[in-house]
């Protein structure tokens, strides 16, 4: 199909300041994790809603029997409550809705807006062949279309057909991408009831959106071509119009189509494997695609107010998964402190006793300076619950060789000595051992790091002996002490 599209926000449909009557919907298919692109889009129906005083509805399409399960409903849902989006009424699912598609065939074919059409698949075959020899884009002219219906072969199978128009054009005035005419020559009479009496996808997306009161679709613009068929089934049956709005896809950073090797995971994944907190992937979403002068940490409620479809742009936004992270770490580091030892402690592979989960919550404040996000939370917070003595890495094992020993020694002695367990303290103790070395504070401060936490690096040396108490920390020097 051969859209003609016409740019400049003069083309857009006017939206009012606040409009109460808005309803928008996101319609995902169960058929697999949720994806990133699906769910910027389902944030953009939501936030659109919101930003007018609409309702936002769910509508759940799990007509592929084959494909959709349970399992991966409850993924939807689960991905959505934890970016925060919640809906309006109760989600709609379509594979319960049979009955009412059927209802709307049949009233179609009442209007004249739809046919029975008997043609077997070797003429549907024969048809196709005859436009491939030609060379001539395939176009279906069932002999059936304008047929008297008593001529109709009796027991023989049929689908239902749309009779779509074929003359003139069809144009949509889309909020993102402008006016869009595509000539009707060019639309075919899809099928809408197949030959055992279940609904196409066509049909049934639209039977649900005008029955659940949907004013403005906003989908991805890989639907743009959709929606003028879609509008042949509407117009026939004299229902109103929605409001397209169709949203560009999310590429790769190469500029290629979005896939897996460009960080293309399910929501929960970006959760579970990659530790995203919510509001950060929401806010990188968010801006993707969309705009608000220069602005990049954009709160819920900023969006809420600042969100309207005049600022999607209408070329596809480049997913960059190093500015994901670099925002996860803007949100770490103001995120509460008890909150993220709450979701750090899943990934520490014990349940943690309360006082173990006090000093995870106290390491917090020392580690997520440094973090990116919530595994490198876990990551930094292993060494408080290691068991001595410590296993060193490579790293570690090198700066205990030589005169570190003996340092340790002089270190242990002083710490030991030291009176008030406190950073302030600890610090005027370990300068005091490197002064009495004559060596400068890093030449004592790397072989305690290694003792102590078994790596190269770690918090802040200071924050880590205040961290481990004054047992664990002497007890773990002495284990590396010559």
């Amino acid at each position: 199909m051969s859209a003609t599209t016409e740019t400049g926000a003069a083309n857009r449909a006017p939206t009012p300041a606040t409009n109460p009557a808005v309803v928008t919907r996101f319609a995902p298919s169960p058929t697999g994790y949720l994806h990133i692109g699906n769910a910027r889009t389902g944030m953009f129906a939501w936030l659109y809603a919101r930003h007018y005083g609409g309702k936002a509805l769910l509508r759940i399409e799990d007509t592929d029997k084959a494909r959709s399960t349970s399992e991966a409903i409850d993924v939807i849902f689960d991905g959505l409550n934890w970016l925060g989006l919640d809906w309006d009424e109760e989600p709609v699912f379509q594979s319960t809705r049979a009955g009412r598609h059927a209802e709307v065939v049949e009233e179609l074919i009442a209007r004249g807006g739809a046919y029975r059409c008997y043609m077997t698949q070797d003429e549907l075959a024969a048809a196709r062949a005859a436009a491939e020899a030609e060379r001539r884009p395939f176009r279906l002219n069932s002999p059936w279309r304008d047929a008297d219906p008593a001529t109709a072969p009796e027991g023989q199978p049929f689908v239902v057909r749309v009779k779509a128009e074929r003359e003139g054009e069809t144009v949509i005035e889309d909020l993102v991408q402008g006016r869009v005419t595509v000539a009707n020559a060019e639309l075919d009479d899809m099928v809408l009831l197949r030959s055992d009496g279940t609904p196409t996808y066509m049909l049934a997306v639209v039977v649900d959106d005008h029955d659940m009161g949907v004013t403005h679709v906003i989908r991805g613009d890989d639907h743009l071509n959709n929606a003028f068929r879609q509008l042949s089934i509407i117009r026939a049956m004299g229902w109103a119009e929605p409001v397209y709005a169709h949203i560009p896809l999310i590429h790769g950073g190469d500029g290629g189509k979005l896939s897996k090797r460009h960080g293309a995971l399910g929501v929960d994944q970006y959760r579970d494997q990659l530790g995203i907190l919510p509001e950060a992937l929401f806010n990188y979403l968010l801006r993707l695609g969309w705009g608000h002068g220069d602005d990049e940490i954009i709160s819920r409620e900023q969006a809420i107010e600042w969100f309207d479809l005049d600022g999607v742009g209408k070329s596809p936004a480049r997913f960059d998964t190093k500015k994901l992270e670099n925002l996860n770490g803007h949100y770490i580091r103001s995120a509460d402190d008890s909150r993220l030892a709450d979701l750090v402690a899943p990934h520490l592979g014990f349940e943690p006793t309360v006082e173990r989960r006090d000093l995870l919550r106290r390491s917090m404040a020392s580690l997520k300076p440094r973090a990116a996000n919530i595994l490198e939370l876990a990551d930094g917070a292993a060494f408080l619950f290691r068991t001595r003595p410590l296993e060193m890495d490579a790293a570690a094992a090198a700066l205990l060789e030589g005169d570190a020993p003996a340092l340790l020694a002089r270190l242990h002695a002083a710490l030991d000595a030291v009176d008030d367990w406190d950073t302030e303290a600890l610090e005027t103790a370990v300068r005091e051992v490197a002064e009495a070395a004559g060596v400068k504070l890093g030449a004592v401060a790397q072989p305690l790091r290694a003792a102590l936490v078994g790596r190269k690096t770690s918090p802040g040396i200071f924050d880590v002996l205040e961290l481990l108490g004054r047992d664990e920390s002497l007890g773990r020097i002495a284990d590396q002490m010559a």
